[in-house]
């Protein structure tokens, strides 16, 4: 089984490169001039794509094809406030730069629109705010010339008082989006509301590919094994919207997510670095009926953490177990 590893967004090695850069409402609003200010924005804007693509080109000097891109690229770009502004025109050939490097060199990218985009939402001012951003990630790939195979990856959301109502309501409330939304789409389960045995069920009946986070599924689950789901989560990656504008013969694996507690008092939270036993013991246990799978690593550190695992890996592929190292951030697994 082929395993590639990729990071989230910065980089703790890579100094003063932050594709995260923003301004906040308040600041912006205490500048006088409307349209200097739009200006500014769209200087933080371009200085975070150029940022982006120092990233993609570090990620290439150590092997990693597995990366995702902040959802900060540009500054207040779905506030209401500013509903009149669509600065993706003008930052064309910005985006077009960071698509054309991510296609030149294979790589797979992915959004993660934070926990204010929630489609299990009863509100309707929360749904359309919802749909806004999301639609404002659809437009940055695009803006980047990414195929389908580009996701954004999402949780169900809260539980509202009444969980199989709230996913009933996630159910309708995504069938009804535009599908250049849903084809770009993957659901996770979470931590705290939606198990992983839940985020199948409704992956299943939305025809989603399923993104397993094994840490939240340690401290959230209903008493199952993490690989006693692998193999429906990972039919969900066959169905027509998870491989949408894949190559022929060349499938989008599975992605999952890993990351380890920061302490037992505090299970939830992630560590600077990723502990390696669970993650392979997992790795070995779906090896002989996973031809590949991607695994972002959503540790502190970061490229940091990914290069320490790595490190580890060296360690252990040395002595065989099973393991062979195939460059700076993918390894064969043996059952």
């Amino acid at each position: 089984m082929i395993v590639r590893f990729g990071y989230v967004a910065m980089s703790t090695v890579i100094k003063d490169c932050s594709p995260s850069k923003t301004m906040t409402m308040a600041s912006f609003s205490k500048l006088g001039d409307r349209e200097a200010a739009l200006r500014k924005l769209e200087s933080i804007a371009r200085m975070n794509l150029h940022n982006t693509l120092r990233l993609l080109k570090h990620n290439t000097g150590s092997d990693i094809e597995v990366y995702r891109m902040t959802s900060k690229l540009v500054p207040l770009a779905t506030h209401p406030d500013l509903a009149d502004w669509h600065p993706l025109a003008d930052l064309a050939a910005e985006f077009a730069e960071v698509g054309s490097y991510v296609k030149r060199h294979g790589m797979r990218v992915s959004f993660h629109p934070d926990h204010f985009t929630v489609l299990s939402t009863p509100r309707p001012e929360v749904l359309a705010s919802s749909v806004r951003d999301l639609q404002h990630h659809v437009d940055m790939l695009e803006a980047m010339g990414l195929p389908a195979t580009a996701k954004n990856n999402i949780h169900i959301g809260g539980a509202y008082g009444d969980k199989p109502a709230s996913a009933a309501r996630f159910c309708e409330q995504c069938a009804a989006l535009p599908l250049a939304l849903r084809e770009r789409m993957t659901l996770e389960n979470d931590d705290k509301t939606f198990n992983a045995v839940e985020t199948l069920e409704v992956c299943r009946r939305l025809e989603l590919p399923m993104v397993l986070d094994i840490h939240h599924q340690w401290v959230n689950n209903e008493g199952e094994l993490p690989w006693e789901l692998w193999p429906e989560i990972q039919k969900t990656w066959t169905s027509a919207l998870a491989q949408k504008d894949a190559q022929p013969g060349e499938p989008l694996p599975p992605k999952i997510h890993v990351s380890s507690p920061r302490s037992p008092s505090d299970p939830r939270s992630h560590a600077d670095g990723v502990e390696l036993a669970p993650l392979l013991a997992f790795l070995k246990r779906i090896a002989a009926d996973t031809p590949a799978v991607d695994v972002m690593i959503e540790a502190k550190l970061k490229d940091g953490a990914l290069f320490g695992l790595m490190e580890e890996l060296q360690g252990l592929a040395a002595g065989g177990n099973g393991i062979m190292v195939r460059n700076g951030a993918s390894v064969n697994i043996e059952p």
